[in-house]
């Protein structure tokens, strides 16, 4: 796709890069729902159950759905506004210009970037359960206590290699292929939840105690629901892929709200399963991985294959859902030129952005070689970055709500009012993990990564500076979202009437 030049009454400039159309609602709910759900839902339960307990867990991560249905609203607002990529980026720009629109991207370019690289190394995590006779072969070196060698090293990296050219194939073939793998993502995780709690003699009495007890219902359930920008994050994938919907951007909503809804009963069921299968939650004491130890004990081999499809499938959607949104923020923020021109690149044929997609690549490829507890640092601290995309999109929708209602427009109380609760919402997320006394909040390594990433935003941002803020607020509109330019157009002489002979314009006589 070549930029070609467009007239203006200030002259000529490139044309405004556009995505295809190609994105179908099934495949849309795909993209969110599997990008919600990944290796966290399979490895967690049994962490989550020692720390809050079963209720505990489901009721943090229940009220997080709703919180993240209440945020879905303004991103439904927002979507139908403005059907472009960039999500949190545009809409922080729509709501606090320039400036807050590049801290949102480049806090959101972390949080999807880093994303991409934890589930490369969650499949290696898999395999070293399933196959650790193959994966502990070819000792490197420990990163933090975490013992890395050579099997999880390649393996992660041919994943991403992988995922990347997939990508770069076109739209169609990532949004089919996620499709396919969240239904079998879903089915694997309801046939185990059905099966275990079918077999067991007294499920309900089984989960008890329904709260761990290490502290008060209330404050187990708030230390669940600190992690739901965590455990949700992938829903705000949409609005990236929202230029590319080849239907009404109306739809965005309900597939959103869909989507969180399916992903809390994916959760609830595979900490149920955890909980309920053994009496006294049996197994969630001493194993590294106590889902997948109850799974094997209740189920066996065959149990076990299901469950290992089932995580393989949701790592699979969050690599392609969020090789996918990454590239697209990259597209969006060069297409804004607050990015270097070769993140609006398109390719020929699949008209994606490519160089987006094996820039993600190249960044996290070295991140292979870090371990998984250097992973987790930058995952937990890149929480921050997600809930900054939640405040802008809520702020976002609030003023365009407000504005519609004082001139006299159509204007949703209801809408306001839940933007209003999602700004209140992000900014208590972020109070819960930038506050030191707070039970969710980030450890040393990941408060230390966080300034250091801040810091090289400061860089980055005065090397880009020049050409960002050089646009007028008419270009910077046209390139986001591609709002043509009005263009006054030249007043027409009238020509006589037929039959009525034109006036001889007589000559001005001049005075002194």
């Amino acid at each position: 796709m070549r930029e070609t030049k467009t007239t203006t009454d200030k002259g000529t400039k490139p044309r405004r890069r556009k995505l295809e159309k190609s994105l179908k609602p099934s495949w849309v709910f795909a993209i969110a729902l599997g990008s919600s759900v990944g290796w966290g839902a399979f490895i967690l339960p049994g962490d989550w159950i020692r720390d809050a307990g079963p209720a505990g867990a489901m009721l943090g991560l229940f009220f997080g759905a709703l919180i993240m249905m209440v945020i879905a609203s303004s991103y439904g607002v927002m979507i139908k506004e403005h059907p472009v990529s960039g999500g949190g980026f545009t809409y922080a720009y729509l709501a606090a210009g320039k400036t807050w629109a590049f801290l949102c991207g480049w806090f959101l370019s972390l949080g999807y970037i880093s994303i991409v690289a934890l589930n490369a190394s969650a499949f290696t995590l898999l395999l070293k359960y399933l196959m650790p006779g193959f994966m502990k072969q070819g000792y490197l070196y420990s990163v933090a206590g975490w013992d890395i060698y050579m099997p999880e090293v390649v393996i992660a990296s041919v994943l991403l290699i992988a995922f990347a050219f997939l990508n770069s194939t076109g739209t169609s073939v990532s949004g089919r292929l996620q499709f396919w793998f969240s239904i079998l993502l879903v089915t694997g995780v309801f046939i185990l939840g059905a099966v275990t709690f079918g077999i067991a003699d007294e499920p309900i009495a089984n989960m008890g105690p329904m709260f761990s007890g290490k502290a008060s219902p209330i404050m187990s359930v708030l230390l669940i629901l600190a992690i739901a920008p965590w455990a949700y994050v992938g829903f705000d994938n949409v609005p990236q892929a929202a230029e590319e919907f080849s239907f009404s951007p109306r739809k965005a909503t309900f597939l959103i709200v869909a989507s969180l809804f399916t992903s809390f009963m994916i959760y609830a069921v595979m900490i149920g399963l955890t909980a309920w299968t053994f009496p006294g939650n049996a197994g969630t004491g001493g194993e590294l991985w106590a889902t997948g130890a109850i799974v094997s004990s209740a189920l066996g081999k065959t149990g076990l294959f299901i469950m290992a499809v089932a995580i393989v499938m949701g790592i699979f959607t969050g690599l392609n859902g969020f090789y996918m949104s990454s590239s697209r923020l990259l597209f969006s923020m060069a297409r804004a030129r607050a990015l270097p021109a070769i993140f609006r690149k398109t390719a020929k044929g699949s008209g994606v952005p490519v160089w987006g997609i094996w820039f993600v690549t190249l960044i996290t490829l070295p991140a292979m070689w870090l371990g998984r507890p250097a992973l987790s640092w930058i995952v937990d601290m890149s929480s921050t970055g997600v809930s900054i995309g939640y405040f802008f999109a809520c702020f976002a929708a609030y003023k365009i709500l407000a504005r519609k209602k004082r001139e006299g427009q159509e204007s949703s109380t209801l809408k306001r009012v839940l933007a209003g609760i999602g700004m209140i919402s992000s900014a208590g997320f972020l109070v819960l993990l930038l506050v030191p006394a707070s039970p969710a909040s980030l450890t040393l390594p990941s408060y230390l990564l966080l300034g250091a990433w801040a810091l090289a935003g400061i860089v980055f941002y005065a090397f880009m500076k020049k050409s960002y803020l050089s646009l007028s607020k008419e270009e910077t509109d046209y390139y986001m979202l591609g709002k043509e330019p009005e263009v006054e157009k030249p007043v027409r002489k009238q020509k006589p009437a037929a039959g009525i002979p034109a006036l001889k314009k007589e000559p001005v006589e001049k005075t002194i």
